[in-house]
């Protein structure tokens, strides 16, 4: 019976003049079969989209200090940089009105409306949150997703792509997806983090024998 291997995948360090689909071509195009999903890492996808910003191209704005007094002292909004990325993003007083809707939906016991309405503050990786040399930048999350997993699949010949973004405190989420995935079944198998986004440079991972697991064989 066939058994799922998670396959990191060794790349040097991907840029901005970088394309993802290219990228995992040039590194894992041999290995990839019509059984095996391939997946990558939210961040790198994002730096190749040229999503990242350095702080001191920042201007921190007024409704970014006060919301970053409510905060807690862990995470991207701790940072009033992490926080103006994000207004850049999603707009300044959208994440104001957002923010206080959020503080009254939490007095009637409903959390998570901040992060619905502003994905962004929930997909930014502060400085140092990423591989270097772009751990002294803010990382955006990723843009068009889904159509870049379709992009992946189509040229990879894989069963299937996703974009995810996993921790290594067993948080996973699958943020994009080719046709026909289950996100949360895929999430789950990365639930343990084999991506390697510092000095690993593994940023990409094949999930090898996928539908043959999933059918038994």
């Amino acid at each position: 019976m066939a058994e799922l291997k998670l396959v990191p995948i060794h790349t040097r360090i991907l840029t901005h003049h970088d394309n993802i689909v290219d990228a995992i071509l040039e590194y894992a195009g041999d290995q990839i079969t019509d059984h095996d999903i391939v997946c990558s890492a939210e961040s790198v996808v994002a730096i190749t989209q040229n999503r990242y910003v350095r702080p001191e191209e920042l201007n921190v704005c007024w409704q970014a200090r006060l919301m970053n007094r409510f905060v807690p002292s862990a995470g991207s909004m701790a940072s009033i940089y992490g926080m103006q990325a994000a207004m850049d993003e999603e707009g300044k007083w959208n994440m104001l009105f957002s923010f206080a809707l959020g503080a009254v939906a939490k007095i009637f016991g409903k959390n998570g409306v901040f992060y619905a309405r502003c994905r962004q503050a929930s997909l930014i990786d502060d400085v140092t949150g990423t591989m270097p040399p772009f751990d002294k930048c803010l990382v955006y999350g990723p843009a068009d997703t889904d159509n870049v997993c379709e992009k992946i699949k189509k040229a990879t010949g894989a069963y299937g792509a996703v974009i995810a973004d996993v921790n290594d405190l067993k948080r996973a989420a699958v943020l994009g997806r080719s046709k026909g995935l289950d996100p949360k079944k895929i999430a789950k198998i990365l639930i343990d983090n084999p991506f390697g986004n510092d000095n690993q440079k593994t940023p990409i991972v094949i999930i090898k024998n996928f539908t043959d697991v999933m059918e038994g064989k």
